[in-house]
């Protein structure tokens, strides 16, 4: 994800037990933060320097919940004031079942703060060399395409580790998250952007291909180089 302004937000220390905040949070708001709890606690348990922004008004086109990088501390941040399109990812959701997505999409989020504070964002595991597309002259086009890599295969780090997480903490949900999260990216991501991360999801058919004695983050990392080979 890319680096967010800060200045115009609310930020809030991460807590999933939802004490007094600078601005009130709205009915939402505290619907997603108290689904997400679970992840924002396992954040803390392991001392990643996560903080929650809350967007006084959601920047034109922004996403409910995404994570950004200042000063060395990752920002959770959610956007959904003025954002009429802010609960599309759950639509035709059960409510029942919202709260579980939303888990699954916080897990993501925190993948990637994890990314960044091993210091890893947009490298390569030892041993894998950038192989992308190298037959245009235009530096411009080629750091573009670059970028989309980048951004594709930690997005794919990231959906592994969400998957991870539910076989971890729900196991009797995995295949309902699988087939959600299988079908938003065949839905939504473009063939080769960087949010096209079908090539990982597929290889996470089976929650079992996660080892339960590994943390989240490493059990979606052999997952994540095999889908790197391809």
């Amino acid at each position: 994800m890319s680096r967010y302004l800060l200045t115009a937000a609310v930020l809030i220390a991460a807590s999933a037990s939802l004490p007094s905040y600078a601005s009130p949070l709205t009915s939402q708001e505290t619907r997603w933060l108290r689904a997400a709890a679970p992840v924002l606690e396992y954040s803390k348990s392991i001392d990643l320097p996560v903080d929650i922004i809350v967007q006084p008004r959601a920047p034109a086109g922004a996403v409910p919940l995404a994570m950004g990088f200042d000063k060395g501390r990752c920002k959770l941040v959610l956007s959904m004031r003025g954002n009429p399109e802010a609960e599309q990812v759950l639509a035709n959701v059960p409510a029942d079942k919202q709260a579980l997505l939303i888990e699954a999409m916080a897990a993501h989020e925190l993948a990637h703060c994890w990314r960044y504070a091993q210091g890893e964002w947009h490298l390569l595991p030892a041993g894998f060399v950038e192989n992308g597309d190298q037959t245009s002259h235009d530096p411009e086009l080629l750091a573009a395409a670059k970028a989309m890599r980048d951004t594709r295969r930690e997005e794919g780090f990231a959906d592994l580790v969400a998957l991870a997480w539910i076989q971890r903490t729900q196991p009797g949900e995995y295949a309902r998250v699988h087939d959600w999260l299988r079908g938003v990216r065949a839905t939504v991501a473009v063939p080769g952007s960087g949010h096209d991360t079908r090539a990982w999801v597929k290889l996470a058919g089976k929650g079992s291909q996660f080892e339960s004695r590994l943390s989240p983050f490493e059990a979606a990392d052999a997952l994540w180089r095999e889908g790197l080979l391809h």
